[in-house]
């Protein structure tokens, strides 16, 4: 669990409680706000999206039960852990069955106010887990047929837009317009469905091999000089790799595909240009170690509310994406290699995304052989 990256909503009307608190809560590293009474907690919930709040009964407004009730409503993924005074345990309790997760009792010791934050926590992020995993299976089953659907109108509708294009006076600017909008459309189209077929496409252990992480980036580079030939022109690219990198075992086409999408969420990030630096290294713990590429950019950057949701299927802040880019790119570095990907950014300034892939156990012994 990355406590740094954890929102806690501190509901409590005794300021000086609250106050302490939060500071001890701030010292493990988690994001702490707080809230005097129902009302502003509500109004915090939905600018803030915590991942956990820490709700008072006793409140001015309104009871806790009630605000209770609001938070669930809001977002039900939002854990909750009451906070009563000593002999109200019976009311807590009944709010737990209502949707709360725990309670603790005032007055209370810090460890136990940290050990219940996290045990909650832990057990929020299970549920997220498994909504996920129900979530991917239903998409898994649908995307397939998903395809076969779309695909056939779109090469009918590719067909007769070749007939339509040999047969028109192209040299007529509305109709030459409304062509290319058709094939841009067409081509989007398919774009969108090729994505949702490898966003499930099961893993195939079968074409993993050993591969130079430095070729594979080279590649991907290349590929997307190509598709942006003139804002390539414009992107100062640097690439700066230790010596001695062992080779990863990975599915090639997979950890290019991936790289690609992150490469090209840069590029379109610099749409007037800039610089991108990609850096590669050997991580030896732990052993037998990781290979480490950093690509960062000074793009335009990514909001702070929109950071967490980057890498949920179907989520974009462009107007064009399809919000599967990253999904994919999570899936094939997380899922199907035991990777780790993470993001970084700040809007107007750019944006740095992490990807750690394991090396074989093997690399590093002299005659070794990868699996």
């Amino acid at each position: 669990m990355e406590i740094a990256k954890r929102k806690i909503l501190l509901v409590d009307d005794n300021f000086e409680l609250a106050e302490m608190m939060g500071l001890f809560l701030e010292h493990y590293g988690f994001q702490v706000s707080k809230a005097p009474n129902g009302q502003k907690a509500i109004e915090k919930l939905v600018k803030e999206t915590p991942d956990l709040v820490l709700l008072d009964l006793n409140l001015p407004d309104m009871l806790g039960g009630r605000v209770l009730k609001r938070i669930k409503e809001i977002n039900d993924d939002t854990a909750v852990i009451i906070i009563t005074a000593y002999g109200g345990e019976q009311v807590a309790v009944e709010l737990m069955k209502a949707g709360a997760e725990d309670f603790i009792s005032k007055p209370f010791e810090n460890e136990a106010l940290l050990n219940s934050v996290k045990a909650v926590l832990k057990i929020r992020d299970a549920r997220m887990e498994d909504k996920q995993q129900e979530r991917l299976s239903s998409l898994e089953k649908f995307f397939p047929f998903l395809a076969h659907e779309i695909r056939n109108p779109l090469h009918a509708i590719s067909g007769a837009l070749a007939i339509i294009q040999r047969r028109s006076n192209l040299q007529d600017e509305v109709m030459a317009k409304s062509v290319k909008i058709i094939q841009e459309e067409v081509q989007h189209l398919s774009g969108f469905v090729q994505e949702c077929l490898d966003f499930v496409r099961p893993v195939a252990k079968s074409r993993f091999v050993k591969v130079d992480v430095k070729e594979v980036v080279a590649v991907a580079i290349n590929i997307l000089s190509h598709i942006f030939e003139d804002l390539s022109k414009q992107i100062h690219i640097r690439q700066e790799a230790e010596p001695g990198i062992p080779k990863i075992f990975v599915n090639y086409e997979e950890i290019k595909q991936a790289f690609l999408n992150i490469l090209k969420n840069s590029f379109e990030a610099m749409g007037e240009g800039g610089e991108l630096v990609i850096q590669m290294r050997f991580k030896t713990e732990p052993a037998p170690g990781w290979a480490e590429v950093i690509f960062r950019d000074n793009g335009s950057g990514i909001k702070k509310e929109n950071l967490r949701s980057l890498f949920q299927p179907f989520f974009t802040t462009k107007l064009r994406g399809t919000g599967l880019g990253l999904a994919i790119c999570r899936r094939i570095i997380a899922e199907r290699h035991n990777g780790k990907i993470e993001i970084e950014s700040e809007e107007g300034k750019g944006t740095t995304i992490r990807v750690e892939l394991p090396i074989p156990q093997t690399a590093g012994i002299p005659g070794g052989q990868s699996p």
